[in-house]
């Protein structure tokens, strides 16, 4: 099984992820692991992002294509695996493309975790996290998982916070940045036949079983 997730922030794409990898045996690929794996084994792709992420710069999306290809042509590429967070972009999509057909692979479909804005900006804007980072860090979320006192974390006692990146006004942002970048990634795959979207409402095991049945009997 070769699949990819694509979804919003918020949708839960890190947990579905989580659960095919324990469930179907696949190995989970994103681009976070690949960019610290590069640098720990000191690649010369490694060497060249590493100072790019210490200043919190981007990485090219041609490096990004370089250092998933880098895994795929190495001797311990995945052969059964969910790509999180890559492709992002359609250049991206179709860099992969080109690349697993040099390998004589083949992705067998597309998740994508739908959801409203609105309900993904309720969900992230709802988080509050306990303002004792480095002791503590707990998060919680006003609709989701309130903490027991309003305001107070459960476990030290610490006023809770709302992060930046969890305010409304930086929540739509991203968004923006999500479809401005997605949405044709999405339609590419639309037309190859490998979408199967699926939405990301519910309680957890719905989703994972929705996201099995869409992939087909041979997953469960």
């Amino acid at each position: 099984m070769r699949l990819v997730l694509v979804g919003p922030p918020g949708c839960g794409k890190g947990t579905q992820g989580e659960l095919l990898v324990d469930r179907l045996g696949v190995v989970e690929v994103g681009t976070g692991d690949i960019l610290r794996r590069a640098i720990k084994d000191r690649t010369p792709l490694g060497r060249e992002v590493e100072p790019l992420l210490k200043q919190g710069l981007l990485v090219p999306d041609t490096v990004v294509n370089d250092l998933v290809a880098e895994l795929f042509r190495g001797p311990n590429r995945p052969e059964r695996f969910v790509m999180d967070g890559y492709p992002r972009t359609y250049a991206q999509a179709v860099a992969f493309d080109a690349l697993l057909n040099q390998e004589l692979l083949s992705l067998d479909a597309v998740i994508n975790l739908t959801i409203a804005d609105d309900e993904v900006v309720r969900r992230i804007s709802g988080r509050r996290c306990c303002s004792n980072i480095e002791a503590c860090g707990v998060c919680y979320n006003v609709y989701a998982k309130p903490p027991k006192v309003e305001g107070k974390c459960d476990r030290c006692g610490s006023p809770l916070m709302l992060r930046d990146d969890d305010r409304e006004e930086t929540v739509r942002r991203r968004l923006a940045e999500f479809h401005k970048n997605t949405d044709a990634l999405i339609e590419h795959y639309r037309r190859r036949g490998l979408l199967r979207e699926v939405p990301a409402t519910g309680g957890v095991e719905a989703i994972y079983a929705n996201i099995v049945k869409a992939i087909g009997k041979s997953a469960a």
